[in-house]
């Protein structure tokens, strides 16, 4: 077995870790963007909160997200030589999450465009919007769980 097969449980467990930092990052920035809302355009609370969305962006979301798929991608290149074809991946469950993870992704980078915009004291969307979009990520986590336990 190769080196990055015989290390499976490090990268699934890299991968969780990361997972849950990402996820945190992902449930928390839309709630600052709600916070932002009672808030007076130009006020100091807005510049804080401003510059709290920009430290989670840079300090816990991107990094998070991007370790997430690193550790994502040791597994499949794992769970490919342990198998020794990658047969497996043509299975509903792997292709149903991979859709998911890319969906996530998709979030992730809206996510980012909206900050920018929320970082110079604009606000797209209302508030009610990114109320809704809070659950989202919510949402696929559960179903890309249980297709990962589940159904792999």
């Amino acid at each position: 077995m190769n080196l990055i097969a015989e290390h499976y449980d490090w990268w699934r467990a890299g991968h969780i870790i990361f997972v849950i930092f990402w996820m945190a990052a992902l449930l928390f920035l839309p709630r600052q963007f709600v916070y932002q809302f009672q808030t007076k355009l130009g006020s100091k609370a807005a510049k804080a909160l401003i510059e709290q969305q920009g430290r989670l962006v840079r300090i816990i979301m991107n990094p998070a997200g991007l370790m997430t798929w690193v550790f994502g991608l040791l597994l499949l290149t794992s769970v490919t030589a342990r198998a020794g074809t990658m047969d497996v991946f043509m299975q509903p469950a792997w292709i149903l999450k991979l859709i998911l993870v890319l969906v996530m992704t998709g979030i992730h980078e809206f996510y980012l465009r909206q900050q920018r915009k929320f970082a110079v004291d604009t606000r797209p969307h209302s508030e009610r919007f990114w109320r809704m979009m809070n659950e989202v990520p919510a949402v696929l986590a559960i179903v890309i769980v249980i297709t990962a336990v589940v159904f792999l």
